[in-house]
């Protein structure tokens, strides 16, 4: 079985910063890619970030230039470097993983469980 925990949310004002941090454990397979998400308070949950094992990343537009995905293949940890916060970042944000046995098996799909970050004055 595999498992995400998540850390780093929290609360901050306009223009600031946090990071994510995301860590994978259990059997992972070389090909995968991890993922943010988030679910904003009464909407539906959508793409933040997304890294390849490959190191291809690829970003929301509503968060281009200002958040940055990266990841430590090692410890299988990706983070989330969120920069200029606005209050419309706030949400709840999932870590999501997909890995797969080759690239054109089924993946299998794992979710952490979520933390919060809001923006507020």
């Amino acid at each position: 079985q595999v498992q995400l925990v998540e850390s780093g949310g929290g609360l901050v004002q306009p223009g600031g910063s946090l990071r994510l941090s995301c860590a994978a454990s259990g059997r992972i397979f070389s090909t995968n890619s991890m993922a943010w998400y988030r679910q904003p308070p009464g909407k539906e949950r959508g793409l933040v970030a997304r890294i390849t094992s490959a190191g291809t990343t690829n970003y929301a537009d509503s968060v281009k230039g200002r958040f940055t995905i990266s990841r430590d293949s090692a410890k299988n940890t990706v983070y989330l470097q969120m920069n200029s916060l606005k209050p419309e970042d706030t949400a709840v944000y999932y870590c999501k993983l997909e890995t797969r046995a080759n690239p054109i098996a089924v993946p299998y799909i794992y979710w952490g469980q979520g933390t919060q970050v809001t923006v507020s004055s």
